[in-house]
């Protein structure tokens, strides 16, 4: 049975959920935020402990990249970005997920094919593009600037 372009389209559309972008949206900005006030809280706290301004951020990144990984060592990460969407992606928990992710996924495949191979299929792309903007953009402000 073949069926046209068209009638698949109208066949797909029928069957597809609707889309609730704008729920969607406010729960990413929410989940997202929260990120970052936890994030914010942390930086506080360690300022009251004690560390100087820079190194309580270091050390919030740090922190949040830790936890990052444990939940999604724990698969509640992964259901948290389920409901969240976007909003897990952004912050640096997100970044921390999609390195931790493949590396859990693939270990049982070894240790260099499986974990190192593999760590970075999610999070490679974004690190070779971010150091290649950041490359251009040093250069455009070492002409220009």
């Amino acid at each position: 049975m073949e069926i046209s372009q068209k009638e698949y389209e109208k066949l797909t559309q029928k069957n597809s959920p609707d889309s609730k972008l704008f729920r969607n949206c406010l729960w990413a900005f929410f989940v997202g935020g929260l990120i970052c006030a936890v994030g914010q809280a942390i930086t506080e706290l360690y300022m009251k402990l004690g560390a100087a301004e820079q190194n309580a951020r270091t050390w919030t990144s740090i922190t949040l990249v830790l936890v990052g990984v444990i939940l999604t060592a724990l698969n509640i990460y992964g259901k948290i970005a389920k409901h969240a969407g976007a909003g897990t992606l952004v912050p640096i928990t997100g970044f921390a997920n999609s390195v931790a992710a493949p590396a859990i996924e693939f270990k049982s495949e070894g240790y260099i094919l499986g974990l190192g191979a593999k760590m970075f299929t999610i999070a490679g792309p974004v690190i070779v593009y971010g150091t290649l903007a950041g490359v251009i953009y040093g250069l455009f402000l070492a002409i220009f600037g």
